[in-house]
């Protein structure tokens, strides 16, 4: 019987999607923004569960940034002995960080129909991604920290940066 995998393990690769090539790390953001661009098309085609999908969709996304933030810090230690420090196919700290802009998207945007929304959605990923990659002060810092923590802090300070992006560009657009 083949040895089953810890919940985290799994998770630390979001499924698998961490062993994906080229750039991982924009598999692993895909994820949350499938699920939320899902849950607002349903808000779209059932305006009457626009209310209650909103609600959904908020404590979902909130249940999937706990869930990653947890996997990578609980995952990590184990995975950078198989793969090495901060390895590529540990991509739950990007599924967590992805987690952010989305679930701080201005309302205007979301507000302005469903084709606004599925461009604010792709902005928050664009954004995070270039923010994920940059490394801007202080994320280049914290991914020093040691173990799970370090692994995950960088993603949660480009989606805090990817927010505000959005932000900027709710206002420009207005």
């Amino acid at each position: 019987m083949p040895r089953r995998q810890p919940i985290a393990s799994t998770l630390v690769t979001t499924f698998g999607l961490g062993h994906l090539r080229p750039a991982s790390g924009t598999w692993g953001s895909l994820p949350p923004v499938v699920w939320a661009a899902g849950l607002l098309l349903v808000a779209g085609l059932a305006p009457s569960l626009g209310g209650s999908v909103w609600w959904l969709y908020h404590l979902s996304l909130w249940g999937v940034l706990l869930l990653f933030s947890w996997a990578t810090i609980a995952g990590a230690d184990r995975a950078e002995a198989v793969f090495g420090h901060d390895p590529s196919e540990v991509v739950a700290d990007e599924t967590a960080g992805q987690c952010i802009p989305l679930l701080l998207v201005p309302p205007a945007m979301i507000a302005a129909g469903w084709w606004q929304a599925l461009v604010a959605l792709a902005l928050a990923f664009l954004l995070f991604r270039a923010f994920d990659i940059a490394k801007v002060w202080p994320a280049n810092v914290l991914q020093r920290v040691p173990g799970g923590w370090g692994i995950l802090l960088d993603d949660l300070v480009a989606g805090l940066y990817a927010a505000g992006g959005l932000w900027l560009s709710s206002l420009v657009l207005a």
